[in-house]
């Protein structure tokens, strides 16, 4: 277990520091096509990865079904309506909805799987949401009144919140990693569709990009989606969608940390404050503290 939780601790730092690539990516691109690319590429990467180690067969017909439901949600809707909403919001105000994704996922997985959270992993997730709203409300902005970039966001993470159940479900027959390439080739593959109706002639500004641009778009396709993507469908298919979610609120934590690294940006003391509720809510709501508590009665109790 603690390996898993390894793995999704290492899956939210590489998605932390793809933040500010994202938005330097953006500064040259519009987001449709630079992210159809990236992900097209990220599954270049993956199918790769997974031939190397002879991990590649074809998947039956069902399991295509989990395959085309999760690329719809997982790729195609989560972020298409992510980048558009950080068109039109601000990055506190996604920042703080994104931070919903954890306590969304408990919430979908009780109604529909009907695997309920213990009293102390919803603990955690309230606790770590705290810790998000302090994190993120730092910067002073605050909630600017309803957009429609707010609920584009919300769409995103909701979407990306039922493609875990999805993945779950397929994880019983299906490497969740298999699927993850095939997810993103699928799903990059509609966006790139998407980006040739809503943005025309975008492609020809690859060819005016500085080489920073394809230093960056190759660490951000190989290690932040391909790679990130990989370990956390995995998790998901390991631990199931509601633990592997409580994770997500270090996302906000590694991002700010990339930002104020990459992008200058400064870290408060209302900063810590946040990211020390951040972990306590990890700690509490992915179990955790519960597998500790449980050793630790095991090795007391008199044999």
């Amino acid at each position: 277990m603690w390996k898993i939780y390894a793995l999704l601790t290492t899956t939210m730092l590489l998605w932390g520091l793809n933040l500010p690539m994202l938005k330097y990516m953006l500064e040259y691109m519009h987001p449709v096509t630079m992210t159809a690319l990236r992900i097209f590429t990220a599954s270049i990467t993956v199918f790769a990865i997974l031939g190397a180690f002879k991990l590649l067969r074809l998947p039956t017909k069902k399991e295509w079904t989990y395959i085309i439901g999760g690329a719809i949600l997982n790729v195609v809707l989560h972020h298409y309506f992510l980048n558009m909403g950080l068109f039109r919001t601000t990055g506190t105000n996604a920042s703080l909805i994104l931070g919903t994704g954890p306590v969304l996922t408990a919430i979908c997985t009780a109604l529909i799987l009907r695997n309920y959270p213990t009293k102390i992993q919803w603990i955690g997730a309230a606790v770590g949401f705290i810790g998000i709203s302090s994190v993120v409300l730092a910067a002073g902005e605050g909630f600017t009144g309803l957009k429609l970039g707010d609920a584009f966001i919300f769409i995103s993470i909701l979407a990306q919140v039922l493609s875990f159940l999805v993945i779950a479900k397929a994880a019983r027959t299906l490497d969740p990693r298999l699927l993850t390439a095939y997810m993103l080739t699928i799903g990059s593959i509609i966006l790139f569709v998407i980006s040739l109706i809503q943005e025309p002639g975008e492609l020809i500004k690859f060819t005016t990009v500085p080489p920073s641009f394809w230093a960056v778009f190759a660490a951000s396709a190989v290690f932040g989606t391909a790679v990130g993507h990989m370990l956390y469908n995995y998790s998901v298919g390991q631990v199931g969608p509601a633990k592997a979610a409580i994770f997500m609120n270090m996302n906000t934590l590694f991002a700010l940390t990339g930002s104020a690294i990459f992008l200058g940006e400064i870290i408060t003391s209302r900063h810590l404050f946040g990211f020390i509720l951040i972990i306590i809510g990890v700690i509490l709501g992915s179990g955790a503290a519960e597998d500790l508590w449980k050793k630790r009665k095991t090795k007391l109790e008199p044999s």
